[in-house]
């Protein structure tokens, strides 16, 4: 796999990493697999999914309410592990 995270980015995946683990143990571990199969969908079709910006993607997390959003063909650029539900654009300015 070929991904880099915005740092802002890596913070926000381990702390959701950790919530879940502290909610059940094991629980973690399956969200940071899931995001990693996310990120892997995109690296192999990274313009398959839907554009939520010009050049910005966002590939679906299943079982949780997640979504990587990433930009980049080849090497893709991990901007935010973003709960669904919460402040929708609050990774704009990641993107500049």
């Amino acid at each position: 796999m070929i991904f880099d995270f915005h740092p802002e980015a890596e913070e926000e995946f381990g702390q959701a990493v950790a919530f879940y683990e502290d909610r059940r143990v094991g629980l973690g571990l399956d969200f940071a697999a899931e995001v990693h199969e996310a990120i892997e969908r995109a690296i192999s079709m990274p313009l398959a999914w839907m554009q939520v910006e010009p050049g910005i993607h966002r590939v679906l997390v299943h079982r949780f309410p997640f979504a990587v959003l990433y930009f980049g063909n080849g090497k893709l650029f991990i901007l935010a592990v973003m709960h669904l539900r919460r402040e929708p654009d609050y990774w704009n300015h990641r993107a500049a």
